[in-house]
């Protein structure tokens, strides 16, 4: 019952796609599809941004954004924000 009163609003699951480039000079541009949680599109392409920046040390500028899409929890492909999910019902 107290958990029930501190939950404010549902997940909101945004599914970013884009590519990125590997590499320091001329490296191949890798595609990528990465599901986050975050109440607006603009907020997901934040988190996107700082996660690809911080795991493969890319630079922003390297970095393209084609599509972004919120997702149903039913259609949620990752586990961890899956369970995450799970544990917030």
């Amino acid at each position: 019952m107290l958990r029930s009163l501190f939950k404010v609003h549902s997940m909101k699951v945004h599914r970013v796609e884009g590519r990125f480039r590997m590499g320091k000079r001329k490296g191949e541009w890798q595609r990528f599809s990465k599901e986050v949680i975050s109440d607006t599109e603009e907020d997901a392409i934040e988190k996107v941004y700082s996660l690809l920046g911080s795991k493969h040390r890319v630079k922003r500028t390297n970095i393209k954004i084609y599509d972004t899409e919120k997702v149903d929890e039913e259609e949620v492909e990752d586990h961890m924000i899956q369970d995450r999910i799970e544990m917030e019902d």
